[in-house]
């Protein structure tokens, strides 16, 4: 696969998860008070009929995108880069005129910028601190690629990334109660990174030394595991976008590896006509990162709303185990409570691994035992989850996701957008996207 194909599919998964939140409840709320307080502009939001001033569309389109937990990773750098740079280069493109070519090659830049900076802050270290990386890397990528729609020079755009790092922001604390504003994130990145890339192209100046400046030096503030030079390692030769994951789960990634042991375990329990009943424990081990942020809290361990859930190791595991599948059905709320959901919640144990730790975030695995009882223990590693660029989704399953989330804003016309949005490339302009 070569860059501009990777950057295809990359838009096709975005755009179509962002789709399939335009009619979530809270959403729908939050685009209401946008249209009382922003008025119209040139921008479009992704399935509805408004239009917005453009960093007002690209921090809907933004939260949007990232709203189902959908949108894709790149695991080097603990990113999901795209629910920011994509909806920031679609609405400077359609603010611009841009063509569907120069887009592309916009969104590829943001990429490139948004993952070498979350590999040179270190993942585990950057993390610990309490930094949620896809903001505070995803708004040098909106920058960048703003900055290479508008055509920025060499000085402007550095100017662009230094004012794009002293707004960089964005911190863990909303999964101790479960809070909503995980989705604010990215949306933040795009409206703010589009907003210096115009701002250093009317003169504002930003600092070149963002990164790295002895004082307020943005790798130093955020991290105790820095490397500057996984900045420009590679740069223009060795491709990040070619190195995404696609989730197939709507869940946090640290859980996905987690729901595919437990679906192998449970598919084994049938071929031995086991029931669920008989199970006497489960014991799950993972990476640090992932215990941390999916097994330690109270929201993880006794799930109150979907963003608990949806960040619960435990609650992945026992769905996956009860139902067979962990669609966006499994986190519904009247799911939550389910007693026999609950039960086998209970007999679930996480714990951290000295292995799968020394081999993340290269690799995002788990290791998963469930003993019954007549004595039957069944183990599984999972080294690479699925939608893992070690373990790709095929196309086939890469085009079901998209045009399954793409009916909920256009129903009839999957197929005809699915195709549009993967050869973006030819477009003269982008697609229209907003509701007809």
């Amino acid at each position: 696969m070569d860059v501009r194909e990777a950057a295809g599919l990359r838009v096709l998964d975005l755009v179509s998860s962002g789709l399939g939140a335009v009619k979530d409840p809270l959403m729908e709320d939050v685009i209401a008070s946008y249209t009382a307080r922003s008025g119209s502009g040139r921008a479009s939001v992704w399935g509805r009929s408004e239009r917005f001033p453009v960093e007002t569309a690209a921090k809907i389109n933004a939260m949007l995108a990232h709203t189902l937990e959908l949108d894709d990773v790149h695991p080097a750098s603990k990113t999901h880069g795209s629910a920011s740079i994509i909806p920031a280069a679609w609405a400077m493109a359609e603010y611009l005129g841009s063509s569907g070519k120069e887009f592309l090659t916009a969104v590829v830049c943001g990429y490139e910028v948004t993952a070498r900076i979350g590999m040179a802050l270190g993942v585990t270290a950057h993390r610990k601190k309490g930094w949620h990386a896809t903001a505070t890397c995803g708004i040098f990528g909106c920058a960048a690629a703003g900055a290479k729609l508008l055509g920025l020079n060499t000085e402007q755009t550095i100017w662009a990334l230094g004012m794009a790092g002293t707004q960089s922001s964005g911190l863990w604390a909303f999964l101790g109660d479960g809070s909503s504003c995980k989705a604010l994130h990215p949306g933040h990145c795009a409206a703010c990174g589009l907003d210096a890339a115009f701002l250093a192209r009317a003169g504002m100046t930003g600092p070149e030394h963002i990164l790295d400046a002895e004082d307020g030096g943005l790798l130093k503030a955020m991290s105790d595991d820095y490397d500057l030079s996984k900045v420009g390692a590679g740069l223009g030769q060795d491709w990040e976008i070619l190195k995404m994951d696609v989730k197939p789960y709507p869940c946090c990634r640290s859980v996905h590896c987690i729901i595919d042991a437990m679906l192998q375990i449970r598919q084994e329990m049938e071929d031995r006509r086991l029931s669920l009943d008989m199970i006497n424990h489960v014991h799950v081990y993972t990476y640090e990162v992932g215990y941390r942020q999916c097994a330690v809290s109270s929201g993880c361990l006794d799930p109150k709303n979907t963003m608990d859930a949806k960040f619960s190791a435990l609650y992945g595991a026992a769905a996956a185990l009860l139902f067979g599948k962990v669609t966006m059905d499994e986190f519904e709320p009247e799911i939550l409570g389910n007693a026999g959901l609950r039960n086998l919640m209970k007999k679930i144990q996480v714990s951290p691994d000295e292995e799968l730790t020394s081999q993340y975030p290269a690799h995002w695995g788990c290791k998963a035992e469930v003993g019954f009882s007549d004595g039957t223990v069944f183990k599984r590693k999972v080294s690479d989850p699925s939608g893992s660029f070690h373990n790709p989704l095929s196309l086939r399953q890469l085009e079901d996701k998209a045009r399954s989330l793409i009916a909920v804003a256009f129903p009839g016309r999957e197929t005809e957008i699915s195709d549009s949005l993967r050869n973006i490339w030819m477009s003269e302009k982008l697609p229209d996207m907003g509701a007809s």
